[in-house]
């Protein structure tokens, strides 16, 4: 039985799904409550694709580059990028704390807060510093980049498989087809999977809005408030212009990327739309070897989305709890942030994470405070990722710009068409597993 054509697109689908769950939460709590299994279920299906499908993205992308001379300048060049937006980001979650005030006049006693309910991200938060950071990008085995499907370990085991198919490219050119075969294979099986995804937006919402409750939100309603503010003003003030300037619309890129930031709201992580994406910016005309560097480093290096959170909280906290910051405190931290943003995974709740590892070397600061976030954070990991998400595809587009390797005229023609989030690649599996 077909679907009514309006409500064939994926997007339509998982809109309404969102909305049917946050209906069964808020009426039927205890039942939506239980309903987080198939939010858990989908994002695991996902999470298992995204690591061999990046591998062999990079892989193939690294091999249509020219030369080695091309590979690292077009790393540094995004990694500059990143480090200048993420910069930026928090500079903007600063203002708006200091503008807007969403935790002054609350009075929190930090020894009533119940920081028991952080275990399960103070686990994940040991500080960590650069070194420790930089080694823990080499996974144990070869086949351990795979294990955990974190992007850092896939991404160096690519650049060096991609490096000696180079050296050898006679030896290496059965290898490249089988590759790009079995990346044929994956992006279909990719697109089977996105076909749960109404599903997992109904679970997710039904779990959110039955375990916390509408009434969740009011009472930490000005930094909701305060945070998407800022979210906004970034990406209206920082990505629109920056896009202007290189010849394209912020907004038409938008459109174009509908169906996948409609998954990111409803799922609150960037990672079930990376392969998607990879898919999508090759289609506007990106070199794919330049989309397989870029978008993948950006998903642990360029999450904005978090830098602004991280500022924002922070300041919200101290606020909250009466701690006074001076200059030079609130500089450390912004030095601090620059580091605990980098590294954390796409997911639901990654932000928390952050904030408690930022936290954990900031005396200052009451890690305990972190507590008063965790009703919310379902909520706010929405604009996280939504944020982050808009900034690494903006980020890939100017990075191939710069290295010459964008078709400009594909970019303006697949940006204007009527229905731009189908294109019309033919014989393209990543394309086609859009469709």
């Amino acid at each position: 039985m077909r679907l009514a054509r309006p409500l064939r697109p994926l997007y339509v689908q998982v809109l309404l799904a969102m909305v049917l769950g946050m209906i069964l939460g808020h009426f039927w709590p205890a039942t939506g409550a239980l309903l987080k299994p198939l939010s858990d279920a989908f994002l695991g299906l996902v999470r298992m694709m995204v690591a061999p499908i990046v591998f062999c993205t990079i892989v193939s992308g690294i091999t249509s580059l020219a030369s080695g001379k091309a590979i690292g300048r077009t790393i540094i060049r995004a990694l500059a990028l990143f480090y200048c937006l993420t910069a930026v980001a928090l500079v903007f979650g600063l203002g708006i704390a200091f503008v807007l005030r969403p935790g002054a006049g609350m009075h929190i006693d930090v020894h009533h807060l119940d920081s028991s309910i952080l275990a399960q991200y103070t686990k994940h938060a040991q500080a960590r510093g650069l070194v420790a950071f930089g080694l823990s990008v080499i996974p144990e085995t070869m086949l351990g980049a795979f294990e955990k499907g974190e992007v850092l370990p896939v991404l160096l085991l690519s650049l060096l498989f991609g490096f000696s198919l180079n050296s050898y490219p006679q030896a290496g050119r059965p290898v490249l087809a089988l590759i790009d075969g079995v990346a044929q294979i994956l992006f279909r099986v990719l697109a089977m999977i996105m076909r749960l995804a109404p599903l997992e937006a109904f679970g997710a919402m039904a779990f959110t809005v039955g375990r916390f409750g509408i009434r969740s939100v009011g009472s930490l309603g000005m930094l909701m408030v305060s945070f998407y503010v800022a979210c906004v003003m970034f990406v209206a003030l920082v990505l629109a212009p920056l896009a202007r300037l290189h010849g394209f619309a912020l907004w038409r890129l938008l459109r174009y990327l509908r169906e996948e930031l409609l998954i990111v709201l409803a799922t609150s992580s960037t990672e079930p739309v990376l392969p998607r994406l990879i898919g999508k910016l090759e289609a506007l005309g990106c070199d794919k070897g330049v989309v397989g560097l870029v978008l993948p480093a950006g998903y642990s290096f360029n999450l904005d989305g978090t830098a602004i959170y991280l500022t924002l909280a922070s300041m919200f906290i101290a606020q909250a709890c009466d701690v006074p910051l001076s200059a030079s405190q609130t500089a450390t931290m912004l030095a601090v942030m620059l580091l605990t943003s980098k590294g954390a995974a796409g997911v639901s709740g990654s932000g928390l994470v952050a904030l408690v590892a930022t936290l954990t070397v900031i005396p200052d600061l009451p890690v305990a405070g972190a507590a008063l976030l965790v009703g919310i954070d379902r909520f706010m990991s929405e604009a996280r990722a939504l944020t982050s998400v808009i900034s690494n595809a903006c980020a890939v587009i100017f990075v191939s710009m710069w290295e010459g390797a964008c078709d400009r005229a594909r970019l303006a023609q697949m940006l204007t068409a009527p229905e731009p989030a189908r294109p019309d690649v033919a014989n393209d599996p990543a394309t086609d597993a859009l469709r």
